[in-house]
């Protein structure tokens, strides 16, 4: 053993001070030292965990010594060795990485058979060894070739995210060689917490790289959640009030949606420089961008942004992290929708960063007699056929009362589809909403609505909007909204039979 003055730094608890030599004594054990247990030796002595090395070669036991490890040489395979380990105090786990696979599983048993209770990592030299340790009720089995090759592969993958998003930083930086060039970051009329967030990332990066950028939005922000959301947060948003104002941008980025012209104020069939968004849509797949990232199996486009600005290291301060958080939670609806482990994961990485007082806030605002009105409308005229509901509210002058609409209704007992159709402005909105497994939302409202408007979204939830078309000469709003209703139900209620015939 090595004398207490070479003993290295152990793990403090308590009081902060180290406990000393006896049976209270708690070490991490190694049994094998090679490249792979002295890796694990130092990893775990950077943690300031105590560690009790065990290996047949004397020398090797000699040169750990003087790098100021607690080891004593003796084969593993022996229960004479286990016996002695466990005499020193209190092993916490036991790391059998030795290349010699009997010896492991010797090891393995004994320990078993003397300290069942210790946590047990065992490396797997043989094909058969994974099977055979796990049989003998092995905690971890280290295969290094399937970990080398998962690692292999993860940092391939990580190589081309990090490629991916320098092709998009290049493009801005480009605009630093442009007198007066500018980024304008658009997003959907009537834009939600995702796309805000967003938009509000990729102005963080533009500006990081010494950029300017505005955030462009068209309509109304209509959600008093979402009114909340960007005032609280201090958001800095510009209205566009005429299309010509987009002139004034050497580049365009149309973020949270995929398609110029629909739902957003571009031009149609216009090219972007950048396209960030997760919905499916019914536009064949056609992407007019010089760079796009269109992840359907995620959950929230503010994911992607925050990935991006993991890859580029660049600093997320509270007001950033609490936006791209909430922007998450909304589009997953709270994780319980359409979500994936990349959402889980950039949740975690911004929980840390974000302010909870600030999301309190943003998300518990009062709600507003106008939204209240149009809930209990759509309450009043909703239709239901088996599980499915669908209700007309009529003409609204906040477009986002009809997805919150959507939302309540869908928790109405025995309900598992709801449609709510309303009027904004010269334009119908549809908006759906299912808990339904057997069909995919998003796919029904883009084969019903995608002829006679734009339509999509994901497996729970979908939009659409129509053109009032021939019904634009009527002036009684509510004969235009019988008609279109009838007009939307058969539909939608044709494609659902088909889906769920299927």
């Amino acid at each position: 053993m090595a004398t207490e003055k070479s003993k290295p730094k152990r793990r403090t608890k308590g009081t902060g001070k180290g406990k000393e030599k006896g049976k209270d004594r708690e070490f991490q054990v190694i049994f094998g030292c090679g490249r792979i247990g002295y890796a694990i030796a130092k990893g775990l002595r950077d943690e300031d965990s105590e560690v009790l090395i065990v290996d047949i070669d004397e020398k090797k036991v000699e040169l750990l010594k003087e790098d100021e490890f607690i080891a004593f040489a003796g084969d593993i395979s022996k229960s004479e060795v286990t016996r002695k380990v466990i005499g020193e105090g209190v092993p916490e786990a036991f790391f059998v990485v030795s290349n010699n696979s009997e010896a492991n599983a010797n090891a393995v048993r004994n320990v078993k058979e003397m300290a069942s209770h210790v946590s047990l990592v065992v490396r797997a030299i043989e094909p058969e060894d994974k099977e055979k340790f796990k049989a003998l009720g092995v905690d971890v089995v280290l295969a290094i070739p399937e970990i080398t090759a998962r690692s292999a592969i993860g940092q391939l993958e990580g190589v081309k995210a990090l490629r991916k998003v320098k092709e998009m930083t290049a493009l801005i930086e480009d605009l630093k060689e442009q007198k007066g060039g500018k980024l304008g970051i658009v997003v959907h009329d009537s834009p939600d917490p995702d796309a805000i967030a967003s938009a509000f990332a990729l102005k963080h990066i533009a500006e990081r790289l010494g950029v300017s950028a505005d955030i462009l939005y068209r309509g109304e922000i209509g959600h008093h959640v979402n009114r909340a959301f960007v005032n609280i947060l201090g958001i800095e948003m510009k209205r566009l009030e005429h299309e010509d104002t987009l002139k004034d941008y050497r580049k365009l980025a149309l973020v949270d949606a995929s398609v110029p012209g629909v739902n957003n104020p571009l031009p149609p069939e216009n090219k972007v420089d950048i396209l960030i968004d997760h919905h499916t849509t019914n536009n064949k797949g056609e992407v007019n961008a010089d760079f796009y990232d269109i992840r359907t199996e995620i959950g929230a486009t503010s994911t992607v942004m925050t990935e991006y600005l993991q890859e580029l290291e660049m600093p997320v301060d509270k007001v950033l992290a609490t936006a791209l958080l909430h922007g998450i939670r909304t589009d997953t609806g709270g994780f319980k929708r359409e979500t994936h482990p990349a959402d889980f994961s950039a949740a975690a990485f911004l929980h840390l960063k974000a302010d909870k007082d600030l999301v309190d806030q943003i998300e518990t605002p009062p709600m507003s007699t106008e939204m209240l009105n149009v809930v209990g409308d759509a309450i009043l005229n909703k239709k239901i056929k088996g599980s499915y509901l669908i209700t007309n509210v009529g003409s609204v002058a906040n477009r986002d009362a009809i997805p919150q609409a959507a939302d309540y209704l869908l928790n109405l007992e025995g309900i598992a589809t709801v449609v709510v159709i309303g009027l904004y402005e010269d334009m119908i909105f549809v908006s759906g909403r299912s808990k339904d497994i057997r069909v995919n939302i998003g796919d029904a409202f883009a084969h019903a609505f995608g002829k006679i408007g734009s339509a999509g979204g994901h497996a729970s939830m979908a939009a659409g909007q129509i053109p009032l078309g021939i019904f634009s000469g009527l002036k009684d709003k509510e004969t235009i909204m019988q008609l279109v209703e009838d007009a939307v139900t058969r539909r939608f209620l044709s494609v659902m039979r088909e889906e769920t015939s299927e």
